[in-house]
């Protein structure tokens, strides 16, 4: 095989070692999760710390494999001389000045393309692995929120089902509700007697809206942070909006939605919009 055949497993093998050095440092330093499900960190970090090596093994492999064919090919050529040595000193006695030139710049373009390649593999391992470990790892914001259609009928999708007929027990306790559960009841039911004068306490970040509203917003991860789903309540509040990617923790009820052309029906009229910090787990899964 060829310098130029063996660049993809150099590349590919090069990559893999970043990702799997990569994952490893965001589960180390507890980031992991801000990229994958909680649920999949234990496969993720094994799979990480069995790439490692293998990735290494492989690199390794690649580049003996170049010494191996250049020794093979000595001794081809070596053994092509000792049977046709007749010929071969005809040819040269014919003068094949550029025979005789590919023959000298063969090893000297083949070192240096190793070693191009060897270097762009390197380069990438570590400047992936150095910018991870150098960038603070952020979460997704307002932009993609909007970007990904939040605060929309079809956000029911990927909330997950609550039984919206029992929310008018006194039975049913709702102080552990997050904002994924109130989105997905009010996109589920068609009455929303039940909802309305519900107290809530929900915290997520700053969507903003209309004047004197906003969507108060959390992502939802299925699987990783690529499938991620913006879910948001409307918030009506008489104060000023806070700004875009602000985490809040809003108090108040549920009201019916004042704008009746939106999808949502119901909306929260906040009694108290407080700015707090962002969670050390923005997500809701």
């Amino acid at each position: 095989m060829s310098s130029s055949e063996k660049a993809p497993a150099y590349l590919g093998l090069g990559s893999v070692l970043a990702v799997a050095l990569c994952t490893l440092w965001l589960a180390l330093v507890g980031h992991l999760d801000l990229y994958i499900n909680p649920r999949y960190d234990l496969f993720t970090i094994v799979l990480a710390a069995v790439a490692v090596p293998a990735s290494v093994a492989g690199l390794v492999a690649v580049a003996r494999g170049h010494g191996h064919e250049h020794g093979d090919g000595t001794a081809h050529d070596g053994q092509a001389h000792d049977g046709h040595a007749h010929d071969d000193e005809t040819a040269y006695e014919q003068g094949s000045d550029a025979a005789r030139t590919v023959s000298r710049r063969a090893p000297g373009a083949a070192r240096v393309t190793r070693g191009v390649l060897g270097g762009i593999a390197a380069l990438a391992t570590v400047g992936v692995t150095v910018a991870m470990l150098v960038l603070p790892p952020t979460t997704l914001s307002a932009r993609t929120a909007q970007q990904r259609s939040v605060d929309t009928a079809t956000l029911s999708n990927a909330t997950g089902t609550q039984d919206v007929a029992l929310l008018g027990s006194e039975g049913v306790d709702t102080s552990e509700y997050g904002v994924k559960d109130w989105a997905s009841l009010i996109r589920q039911t068609t009455d929303t007697t039940a909802l309305v004068g519900k107290q809530v306490e929900l915290s997520g970040f700053v969507v903003p809206g209309a004047d004197g509203s906003f969507t108060l917003t959390r992502f939802v991860i299925s699987c990783c942070a690529v499938d991620a789903q913006p879910v948001g309540l409307g918030v009506v509040v008489d104060g000023p909006v806070p700004d875009a990617d602000q985490w809040v923790r809003v108090t108040g009820k549920l009201a019916a939605n004042p704008d009746q052309s939106a999808d949502a029906r119901i909306v929260i009229r906040a009694a108290t919009v407080r700015d707090i910090d962002q969670p050390t787990d923005p997500y809701e899964y």
